[in-house]
């Protein structure tokens, strides 16, 4: 056995492509990716500025494909490359090791690769690559290949491209205004802006009276010898608005921000809002969003930076807020992983009514939660294959904020004696194609990961009549932003609704989501007689895609307290007409303004006063 970090070792001479050749190979492939990545930021840019929300929305989706098509595509040329070597057992192999000269061939592969990347600058990126392809080529399973990169080789902290990663304005060399407008103006924005002074001043007023306000009784919210705003160089791109995101340094501390910049009918640009808290920021930066199109040379200063704004969020939720969710999923395993060994509890049931579809299990001292698709799957005409489908409708779909992102692994190995025995009964019995019990580990076949969020349905049962109003009054609000943007809920009880910490409803069970443009609403018919009414089956046709709206109530609306703050704020969603209207919408190709932020953040809140 041969570790990494051992002395050089000169592999068995194969016929064909050389450990150089295959790790050049594999970075060729990942240059490839990154360009793409990079050129779809670039070209996110141009669309904002011509207002082409479509299709902005498409080259999102569109993006998420990337990675897998290149891997693939990478896959491809190396199994080519390497058929009939004895450095690689081919797909039908039975072997559960490598033999020693392969297992020489590959470390140096690995070798290889690491001296590939020292002036590179996405190098933690081309390692998840590196692992991608090698899997696929060896036709090997993650968890028990010792000669991937399991942890980085290559040090990110300090590294940055060509150019720094964020530019830095100084307000005590120009004053506030003109500082905020060159910052602004830097971004080289092709389309005109509405008013850029006028709107320059109110951002400045807006700064300074945040700062007043959190430091009422001290010096700080005047401008420090060390003042300057250091903001990053690209712009985030998502759906219909863009971002400026950057840091105001004062007295030595640290105030994350985000300029909300947006379109106006007339069709120039205009400064939307001011994120000026961690919860804004958090908010923006949300594992319910989707993800941003921004062009970074080095994604690791970005995230390096973005961390500083947010300590309490980790790496791995970063790279995937930017569109590196690969990267993203490498660092949570890892992130797990370190958990794992510093940990002691068990396994547990998750809390909460079970689901007919998922089998859902956590780890209370890590705030997620493990769901594996029931071998028999309680709810009629419902597969593997739907379910599967459906996950990955809301990977690809714009979440609107009310949909939780969720990682998806294959062939995870966890410790069998940290399950608790109630909990491993459950697995055996309802999901024994997708575990296997091996050397002291359970390995989950398929698993989805996601964050642990506390069910509606519980915080409803014990909560006060304000907060019962609130949150139904959110429950309604998701219900239409999700419609908004093209996706029916189907199964809209509580239990499938979660409040995350800072107290946003999303909805996370997405096994019978459909597209808003493939249902039918209906109001139920009059009843041809009495007979036929108080008969328990219907006495109306019923369509495949059929919802009738006014059967909510039955199902939902049992508690008074419930039904009096649902009909206050939301009583058109009993009514088919309401839905039909939004499903016409959306087939004509409307795309409503759904902020990212609160109203009380938008500049024009402040702008009349100002004139």
């Amino acid at each position: 056995m041969f570790e990494s970090d051992s002395p050089s070792i000169t592999p068995v001479a194969p016929k064909g492509p050389s450990p150089l050749d295959i790790a050049q190979t594999i970075l060729n492939g990942f240059n490839r990716h990154y360009a793409l990545f990079r050129y779809s930021a670039q070209r996110a840019k141009v669309l904002f500025e011509s207002a082409a929300w479509h299709a902005i929305q498409h080259l999102s989706r569109e993006r998420i494909e990337y990675y897998d098509i290149r891997v693939r595509e990478c896959a491809t040329i190396l199994s080519s490359a390497l058929k009939g070597n004895r450095t690689t057992p081919d797909e039908h192999s039975q072997l559960t090791h490598l033999d020693e000269p392969q297992h020489q061939f590959w470390h140096q592969v690995k070798r290889e690769f690491v001296g590939l990347l020292r002036r590179h600058h996405q190098p933690e990126c081309a390692e998840t690559f590196f692992n991608s392809v090698s899997c696929r080529v060896l036709h090997r399973n993650y968890f028990n290949n010792d000669f991937l990169f399991v942890r980085p080789a290559i040090a990110t902290e300090y590294l940055d491209g060509s150019r720094p990663s964020y530019r830095a304005y100084y307000p005590l060399e120009q004053g506030l205004v003109p500082t905020l407008k060159t910052m602004i103006q830097d971004f080289g924005l092709a389309a005109p802006f509405a008013d850029l002074p006028a709107e320059v001043r109110i951002l400045a007023r807006r700064i300074v009276h945040t700062l007043r306000q959190r430091l009422p009784d001290d010096p700080g919210h005047r401008l420090g010898p060390d003042c300057q705003f250091q903001v990053l160089n690209s712009l985030f791109f998502r759906n219909k608005g863009a971002y400026i995101v950057g840091r105001f340094i004062n007295h030595g501390n640290i105030h994350p921000f985000a300029i909300a910049l947006t379109h106006t009918p007339a069709g120039t640009i205009s400064l939307d809002a001011l994120l000026d808290t961690s919860d804004d920021i958090s908010t923006l930066f949300s594992f319910t969003r989707a993800y941003f199109l921004v062009d970074m040379e080095t994604p690791s200063a970005y995230v390096n930076f973005l961390v500083t704004l947010l300590p309490r969020k980790s790496k791995a939720e970063f790279y995937n807020a930017i569109g590196l969710q690969k990267q993203g999923k490498t660092l949570f395993y890892r992130d797990f992983l370190y958990h794992l060994a510093h940990s002691r509890d068990q396994f547990t049931l998750s809390p909460g009514i079970k689901g007919m579809v998922m089998c859902v299990f956590t780890l209370p001292s890590y705030p997620y939660v493990f769901k594996l698709i029931r071998d028999r799957i309680r709810k009629s005409g419902m597969d593997h294959a739907t379910v599967k489908e459906r996950y990955q409708l809301v990977k690809k779909h714009d979440r609107a904020g009310r949909m939780a992102d969720t990682w998806e692994y294959s062939q995870v190995a966890l410790p069998l004696d940290r399950f608790d025995p109630e909990l491993l009964e459950e697995l055996r019995r309802e999901v024994p194609s997708q575990i296997e019990e091996s050397d002291g580990s359970l390995v989950l076949r398929h698993v989805y990961i996601e964050r642990r969020m506390l069910p509606l349905n519980l915080f409803l049962a014990r909560a006060s009549e304000n907060a019962i109003e609130g949150a139904i009054k959110q429950y309604g609000d998701a219900i239409r932003e999700l419609a908004a943007n093209n996706i029916f809920p189907g199964d809209m009880l509580y239990k499938n609704f979660g409040l995350t910490r800072l107290g946003r409803l999303v909805f996370y069970d997405y096994d019978e989501i459909q597209r808003m443009t493939e249902m039918q609403f209906r109001t139920i018919p009059a009843a041809p007689n009495e007979e036929a009414e108080m008969s328990g089956e219907p006495w109306y046709p019923i369509g495949k895609n059929d919802v009738f709206p006014e059967e909510f109530e039955y199902f939902l609306l049992g508690d008074p307290r419930i039904k009096e703050a649902f009909k206050k704020y939301h009583a058109e969603l009993l009514d088919a007409q309401w839905w039909t209207q939004c499903r016409e919408r959306v087939a004509q190709g409307r795309l409503e303004n759904i902020y990212p932020y609160p109203l009380t953040k938008r500049l024009d809140n402040c702008r009349s006063a100002a004139i």
